[in-house]
């Protein structure tokens, strides 16, 4: 079991957080205004929102192009990218493996007479424990998968020469947006596939290729239930009778398309559960997914006014109807809200938001182009637009800055920060993924840890280049302070918990 890192004594972290002014919370001091593109203001903006943060090579290169401009040009870089493999290094590779595999790798590893000793004494859902497991027990073949999927998630994030930064930002975005929780663990040999091949690959196309990848996935299946969701009364093994599961057509209503406030009835979620019916995983299939006709619910429904069925296809009947919650105007208006709240402000201006809705709905839902409009539009750039990092965004980011995301002792160190930090990855257990908003995550005790991580991961590193995006005030601080501990401190300073 991985032993956690050691704390740095109290009166250390009292006196980090006195230091550097992080105790009161107050307001950061913000950089000096300057007008050229390639100021520190607007650098630091396009590498901490755009990607996840600051290496040497990726500031020269902001610098040399201009903020606006380079950010811009990685709508293109990113969606390019998403359409290859990603560059995954070979001690994560085997989370590529084709999905018939990994359901042949679960089955062997349930019917291990070890696998169920031990989980008989441990819940279903269990945290995913952080030591690493080994690829040749076959009864950790979930927690291989699970593990390797999370280093590849902080490496692509903390690494802009293994993934282009806007191409990791998006694929957290939409994980999350489409969350499934890596804890339950019929999802968990499925998490990996599920990350790169329907989050990543669609994570600057078309919203509704997007939104049909996740719904046919055999993580989201498993996760909602929606593989055993049956017409009601149907019989199943031992004459026992099935029915009905609501929970994915309710998520897929709430979560992924119409929002809470987007006009449907409880009534309408019975009757699209009714209409994915035989939506069901398919252990033999490339895709994982196949429709089950004797499933499935053959009468009629309404679901928002529209009649489905009696066509004789139940199948078409699903893609028609998610089809339409797609195209509906309260889609475009979630979406674009929680974009312009991911990338511009916990409150963005409401004319952001509808600029992007009619980006988004003259494009039919061209994901990179609501991204052009949103890299291009004042609100992104204007100084009182600030975001709070949350855990997951300091951990990049300062593996970023000392370039330490390949030492596994850092990944491991980085996994214990994150559930301590109340953001394991891929941890979220319920459908709505994590908040991002600064009220949640900037509080004393949440910057005391940041300050420990910063101290622990800097030890061998330098940052100091880091030092014309602070302000001068935190500059003159931090020199003060003694050189071995000085790296630590500008990774712990108010201006790198900003974005």
């Amino acid at each position: 079991m991985h032993t956690p890192p050691p704390a740095l004594p109290a009166l250390r972290r009292r006196s980090v957080l006195a230091t550097l002014g992080l105790g009161a919370l107050g307001a950061v001091p913000p950089l000096r205004a300057q007008s050229s593109a390639s100021t520190p203001p607007e650098v630091w903006r396009a590498v901490s929102r755009v990607g996840y943060g600051p290496t040497p090579a990726l500031l020269a290169t902001v610098r040399q192009q201009g903020a606006r401009s380079w950010a811009l040009q990685q709508v293109d870089v990113a969606r390019t990218a998403s359409q290859t493999a990603p560059a995954i290094p070979a001690d994560y590779a085997h989370i590529l493996q084709p999905l018939p595999a990994l359901f042949e790798g679960a089955r062997k590893e349930r019917e291990s007479a070890k696998f169920r000793r031990e989980n008989a004494a441990t819940k279903p859902d269990q945290p995913l424990r952080i030591d690493r497991p080994s690829l040749d027990d076959p009864t950790q073949f979930s927690r291989a998968m699970a593990m390797g999927t999370a280093a590849w998630h902080l490496r692509s994030s903390s690494d802009p020469a293994l993934e282009p930064p806007l191409l990791a930002r998006m694929t957290e975005f939409w994980f999350n947006h489409f969350n499934v929780y890596v804890g339950k663990g019929a999802v968990r040999p499925f998490i990996g596939h599920y990350l790169v091949h329907a989050i990543r690959t669609h994570a600057l196309g078309r919203f509704e290729d997007l939104v049909f990848a996740t719904a046919r996935h055999p993580a989201m299946l498993h996760y909602l239930d929606q593989w055993q969701s049956v017409a009601e009364g149907s019989r199943g093994p031992e004459g026992k009778t099935r029915g009905l599961n609501e929970n994915y057509a309710r998520e897929l209503m709430e979560l992924h398309t119409l929002g809470v406030h987007g006009g449907y009835t409880q009534t309408d979620v019975r009757e699209l559960a009714r209409i994915l019916t035989g939506w069901t995983i398919g252990p033999q299939e490339a895709s994982g997914f196949r429709f089950a006709p004797r499933m499935h619910d053959n009468g009629t429904k309404t679901l928002l006014g529209q009649r489905y069925g009696g066509t004789g296809n139940g199948e078409q009947e699903g893609v028609d109807a998610i089809r339409a919650l797609v195209r509906h105007p309260s889609t475009a208006q979630r979406v674009c809200l929680r974009l312009a709240q991911f990338f511009v402000s916990d409150t963005p201006p409401d004319a952001l938001v509808q600029q992007l809705v009619r980006s988004f709905t003259q494009s039919q839902g061209d994901i990179a182009q609501v991204l052009r409009t949103l890299l291009q539009s004042s609100e992104f750039w204007a100084p009182e637009n600030q975001l709070f990092k949350t855990p997951l965004d300091f951990t990049c980011s300062a593996m970023a800055a000392t370039q330490t995301g390949s030492d596994p002792r850092v990944l491991l160190h980085t996994f214990h920060f994150l559930n301590q930090a109340g953001q394991p990855l891929h941890g979220w257990q319920t459908p709505d993924g994590y908040r991002f908003d600064a009220a949640t995550w900037r509080v004393p005790e949440a910057l005391t840890r940041r300050a420990d991580f910063a101290l622990l991961l800097a030890r061998n590193s330098d940052t100091r280049y880091l030092l014309p995006y602070l302000s001068e005030r935190t500059v003159q601080t931090i020199t003060h302070e003694a050189p071995a501990l000085q790296s630590g401190l500008i990774l712990a300073s108010p201006e790198f918990q900003w974005k």
